[in-house]
């Protein structure tokens, strides 16, 4: 049915307010790839760039002119990709058995987990138990004291509840003992919900430094992030190594540098994320909704 005038102009009026927004979203994405590759006089001279009239790689150049980077970089990708998966096989081994209708306890179970969503023991108890297991200057330092997230446990366990139960009974009766019912029929059975629970986990690691910058004193166990409050909140420009360029180098402005940094922080979580973008709507709306 063709839809009337009013309905054209809401439709119409929508698809501009989601534009303007989208707009407004990208922007900033857009100033700092573009001030990233403008060169560093025009930066000084213009301040704000959308399209840079002279193009220049200097700052990706003076920045990965040692291994600083590099090296942070690598530190980042570990603790992501370690990290994550841990997070995921710690929640499923928890999620699983609490969502066993018949478990003794599991009620009063999920009422901590949700009060450990509402209330935590802080700071200062968290770092003296980091330093009482040894973790500090240690990368299980960012992964072990976030090992397990309320919020995606809850998600996976209705997850879990949500499938048929006739499966489990199946299994069952083929003598299938419970980790072969959760690894071998439950986990093939909720890519969706994992690759959800994957993106949250992986997107929390890379972007951390508050970890770090606690329970790190190491800078080259520095996570990209760290590097890039370095450079960002206390404008320090000198991260790379002039002496390995031409006699009479000059090294960038520290904005050039900041902009530079900050493309190569977000440019691989940007890169992985269309991967797993077609499970996350569905993973988090078959995971909260029980029903």
């Amino acid at each position: 049915m063709d839809k009337s005038i009013m309905g054209r102009v809401i439709d119409w009026t929508n698809y501009v307010l989601l534009g303007l927004i989208a707009a407004v979203c990208t922007l900033p994405f857009i100033y700092i790839l573009s001030a990233s590759l403008t060169a560093p006089e025009e930066l000084l001279k213009r301040g704000f760039i959308l399209i840079p009239h002279s193009f220049s790689l200097e700052g990706y150049r003076y920045v990965l002119s040692t291994n600083t980077i590099v090296n942070s970089l690598g530190v980042t990708a570990l603790v992501t990709v370690v990290g994550t998966l841990v997070n995921l096989l710690f929640t499923a081994l928890m999620a699983y058995p609490l969502a066993q209708r018949d478990l003794f306890g599991s009620r009063l179970i999920m009422k901590m987990v949700v009060f450990s969503m509402l209330f935590g023991g802080g700071m200062i108890p968290t770092y003296l138990i980091v330093r009482w297991t040894g973790l500090l200057d240690h990368v299980g330092a960012l992964i072990i004291p976030g090992l397990i997230s309320a919020f995606n446990l809850i998600i996976m366990r209705n997850f879990f509840q949500n499938l048929p139960d006739g499966l489990e009974e199946a299994a069952r009766i083929d003598g299938c003992s419970d980790p072969g019912i959760l690894f071998r029929i439950v986990i093939p059975l909720s890519a969706p919900v994992l690759a959800s629970l994957a993106l949250f986990y992986a997107v929390g690691h890379w972007n951390s430094y508050f970890s770090a910058v606690l329970y790190i004193n190491d800078s080259s166990l520095w996570p990209i992030q760290v590097w890039l409050r370095q450079i960002v909140i206390l404008s320090q420009g000198g991260i790379g190594d002039s002496t390995s360029f031409e006699t009479g180098y000059v090294a960038p402005p520290a904005e050039t540098i900041k902009m530079a940094v900050i493309v190569l922080s977000v440019l691989p979580i940007l890169v992985v994320y269309p991967f797993l973008q077609k499970h996350f709507a569905k993973g988090a709306l078959l995971g909260s909704v029980k029903g």
